[in-house]
């Protein structure tokens, strides 16, 4: 098999992410009316693919686009697909429109859904203790939990960390931390592992839930409730996590030396995620 390398696919057409078109009706153009999902792709494998697609047809179904494939044919989709690249590490896109027609706001009838996909090399693993964090004040609408297309705000968080010189945003909401632009944020605290609750303020991250995880096969507490900045502030280490990057500590929160107290504990749930990825 003659392998790429980089792929896009759209409604069945194959090509390169350079040469791939996509309509300019596609409802993800005008509206940002879609869906979205990002996996790692590690020896030609896509890592907790089932965790993906079931957030991809729950955020389908929040938003009321139907989808006419089942998680099967769309993972066996993707599989085919990452084969198809020549690297063995890969960075995974997919995301799904309501369909192509006419821009207006109603939905469009007997109009299907477009699947878009791409994927690329990726350089594998990342892990930093050196993440600098900034607090921003957490406008976004109150659906969250949907891993949509839209996401201005977390794009103009995100630009206005880097220009502070940080890494990620930290999104605060009457005074308590909810998540990061691109990631989600938790603490240790006395040897507790402590993450925002799941509800309409946060994404599900994925790797949220395999830190969960690996916590409950180490034998550490883990709280899933809403803490504030002060406490964050004053956590034994600031974790950052998102599917590129599993865990970041944080040594930095607004201009102040925070965390990197517990080194320890990070290590164990670092060494759990690299014994799953191999």
């Amino acid at each position: 098999m003659e392998q790429m390398k980089n792929l896009a696919y759209y409604n069945g057409r194959i090509s390169s992410i350079e040469d791939m078109m996509i309509p300019a009706n596609d409802r993800g153009f005008y509206f940002g009316d879609g869906i979205y999902e990002v996996a790692m792709v590690f020896h030609h494998k896509i890592f907790a693919l089932e965790d993906h697609l079931d957030r991809m047809f729950n955020s389908a179904s929040m938003l009321r686009i139907e989808l006419p494939y089942t998680k099967e044919e769309v993972g066996n989709l993707l599989t085919e697909l990452i084969l198809k690249v020549e690297s063995p590490c890969q960075f995974l896109y997919w995301q799904v429109t309501r369909g192509t027609s006419p821009r207006n706001h109603l939905f469009p009838e007997q109009v299907s859904s477009n699947l878009y996909v791409y994927s690329k090399p990726w350089k594998g693993v990342e892990t930093s203790d050196e993440y600098r964090l900034l607090s921003i004040t957490d406008t976004r609408f109150l659906h969250c939990n949907i891993k949509t297309l839209n996401l201005i705000p977390n794009i103009m968080a995100a630009q206005k960390a880097k220009e502070a010189g940080c890494q990620e945003a930290v999104f605060v909401r009457d005074g308590y931390v909810t998540e990061g632009s691109h990631s989600n944020v938790s603490m240790i605290k006395d040897g507790v592992f402590i993450t925002h609750p799941l509800d309409c303020l946060i994404l599900p991250g994925t790797e949220r839930k395999h830190m969960i995880a690996y916590c409950g096969e180490l034998g550490i507490l883990v709280e899933e409730r809403a803490f504030t900045l002060e406490e964050l502030a004053e956590a034994d280490e600031i974790i950052v996590s998102s599917t590129s990057h599993p865990s970041m500590r944080a040594m930095e929160l607004d201009g102040k030396a925070v965390g990197m107290k517990n080194p320890e504990l990070v290590q164990k749930l670092r060494e759990k995620y690299l014994e799953e990825i191999n």
